[in-house]
């Protein structure tokens, strides 16, 4: 377009900018599908590289029974702590992206998976909307959930219940 002027100078560089991340942030992960353990390391290295968040801790990786749903094989679980300056919203969307780029298909309720990557807490936010609920509501009653999160941040207190993990673990 002949005659026109930009109103800004032609970019010659893209510069990405990366907020730093502040929030910490706990999330369940589990595998049940082909090679478990490649499943956990690929998702804790695609969330690694995802602009908004800083990869913290890692738990040990457990062996675990499945709970409910159709019959299927053992879970590796374990937790993270991260850092992110997502959103609350902002972070579960980008889990769902990743869990979907890794082949997770939603089926039935407790299905096997591929990845399944759950908020646990948000710092100590509560948050009770249509499809974000933090913390997770069932967290307090799954050992596969507190056993992990108990090695990497036992003195954590839960914002509704107000007891640590490591008492809601001894609590089971």
């Amino acid at each position: 377009m002949r005659g026109l002027k930009r109103p800004w100078p032609a970019l010659k560089k893209v510069i990405a900018i990366r907020i730093k991340p502040s929030r910490s942030v706990f999330i369940a992960v589990g595998s049940n599908l082909k090679n478990r353990e490649a499943n956990l390391k690929e998702a804790w290295n695609q969330l690694a590289r995802t602009v908004c968040v800083k990869t913290v801790k890692a738990s040990p990786v457990y062996e675990t029974d499945p709970v409910g749903g159709p019959t299927q094989g053992k879970y590796l679980n374990a937790v993270w702590e991260i850092k992110t300056s997502f959103l609350p919203g902002e972070l579960l969307n980008e889990l769902l992206r990743l869990e979907k780029r890794m082949g997770r298909r939603r089926t039935v309720p407790n299905a096997p998976r591929i990845i399944d990557l759950d908020i646990l807490f948000y710092g100590n936010e509560v948050i009770q909307r249509r499809g974000l609920k933090i913390p997770h509501p069932r967290l307090h009653e799954r050992e596969f959930v507190l056993k992990p999160l108990a090695d990497i941040a036992p003195d954590f207190t839960h914002p509704v219940l107000k007891k640590t993990v490591r008492v809601l673990l001894k609590d089971l």
